[in-house]
């Protein structure tokens, strides 16, 4: 007799034990054998509980293996953990300032402990999800992004990619998080939309010969060329300030010697068509280890590139004592007022700038110069850049098609390493 009310638990607990049965045998059919069909099911990171995109696609997923399990083929749907480096550091870090403790106070080895605990506690809530699901994957072999014959797997490949010179050590700029303490990938780095100003710097220019100074045009005036700058705090790490080469504005100064306001070191006025002359003043600073388009400009034309900021945003190294371990907005607010009083500092107009923000910590991220791992994706995309070309690979709409070759033709080197304590190590010993 059925019952007055459906019970879906009962009815899913028996039809899933019978489904993780049928899910890990093979296919009783007496059509003829087909090829395998092998799913590698993209591991949930181990920060907590699905939610409901993840039922979305673990449901197609199985939807797509019993439609070849029911064609007689055999399936098998693979399953997994992700460790996930830094979503899961942080969720313990969290955890750890809730309890009034820290990363650093545990140090490194309890520090790992606790977050395998929580991999444990969390990995657990996971499978017991994706089963209630219903997914009829391969269950008796769950593997973890950290087991050992996966670590083995990722250091063997790191030494492949070695040996054949497409990773590399290398000193460029990064996403850094000042929270993190880390470098972060571009997937990381959510652009918000900020109110700010456009401040105008009066740069000093060196006199020549003694001679006083001619008027130019625009923005040259009283000796001084003003630079337009959202990122007045990083003055100190400037190493020139950057023209269009046709501005006419600034045409008879190619070439000229700037002072840096507030510190008095001496800088070149260089000309570079990536400036754009009708952007703020047309005029530019170029600090090329706090800035991406100025880390290029800094290469081409062979400039010295001073790190001012420290992992944890506080200004460092080569900038007078009175601002040395600033934090950065503190130190954009006394800069601010040390021009005003010197007379260097103009007009401020508003603007709204994107600011990249870790989508991790929230924190405001920063463009700094390290030395960190690389791979060269340039190469690794040449494959399925000519697929596309030679019309092996098709898009619907056509339109994705352009879209998807400028991303492989101009994609940078991918920054593989992290300053992290949970994830796998790079495979990496250095000599006396």
């Amino acid at each position: 007799m059925l019952d007055k009310t459906y019970t879906p638990a009962l009815v899913e607990k028996r039809w899933q034990s019978l489904w993780d049965l049928h899910a890990a045998s093979p296919p009783s059919s007496e059509a003829p054998p087909r090829p395998p069909f092998c799913l590698i099911m993209p591991p949930p990171n181990v920060t907590g509980s699905l939610h409901l995109g993840h039922a979305l696609t673990f449901t197609l997923q199985d939807i797509w293996g019993r439609f070849w399990r029911m064609r007689g083929a055999e399936v098998r749907l693979q399953p997994g953990l992700d460790h996930a480096g830094i979503a899961t550091q942080m969720v313990v870090e969290r955890q750890l300032a809730a309890l009034g403790e820290s990363r650093t106070a545990l140090g490194k080895e309890a520090f790992v402990e606790r977050v395998w605990a929580w991999k444990r506690e969390a990995g657990d809530t996971i499978l017991s999800q994706l089963k209630s699901l219903g997914v009829g994957a391969h269950w008796q072999h769950t593997p973890f992004t950290l087991d050992g014959e996966v670590c083995e797997a990722v250091r063997q490949v790191f030494v492949d990619l070695w040996d054949a010179g497409l990773i590399y050590k290398d000193k460029r700029l990064v996403n850094w998080d000042p929270v993190l303490k880390t470098a972060v990938s571009d997937l990381e780095v959510v652009a918000r939309e900020t109110h700010g100003h456009m401040w105008h710097i009066r740069y000093p220019l060196v006199p020549v010969g003694g001679q006083g100074e001619r008027v130019g045009g625009g923005f040259v005036e009283e000796g001084c060329v003003e630079v337009a700058t959202t990122r007045p705090e990083t003055l100190f790490g400037d190493a020139a300030v950057a023209v269009h080469p046709q501005d006419s504005r600034y045409t008879h100064l190619h070439g000229r010697t700037l002072r840096l306001p507030l510190m008095g070191r001496l800088i070149p006025l260089i000309v570079d068509e990536s400036v754009d002359p009708e952007k703020g003043t047309g005029a530019v600073k170029i600090t090329p280890a706090h800035d991406f388009n100025d880390f290029e400009v800094g290469r081409r034309h062979g400039l010295e590139m001073g790190v001012i900021l420290d992992e944890t945003a506080q200004l460092t190294g080569e900038v007078p004592g009175e601002y040395k371990g600033l934090d950065r907005f503190q130190a954009r607010e006394k800069v601010l007022g040390d021009l005003e009083r010197a007379g260097l500092l103009g007009d401020a107009p508003p603007v709204v700038h994107a600011v990249p923000h870790g989508d991790r910590s929230g924190a405001v991220l920063e463009p700094r110069l390290t030395e960190q791992w690389y791979l060269n994706a340039a190469v690794l995309a040449q494959p399925a850049l000519k697929a596309f070309e030679e019309g092996r690979l098709r898009f619907v709409p056509e339109g994705y098609g352009e879209v998807y070759a400028r991303w492989l033709r101009e994609i940078q080197p991918w920054c593989l390493s992290r300053q992290l304590w949970w994830g796998h190590p790079i495979p990496a010993w250095y000599g006396p």
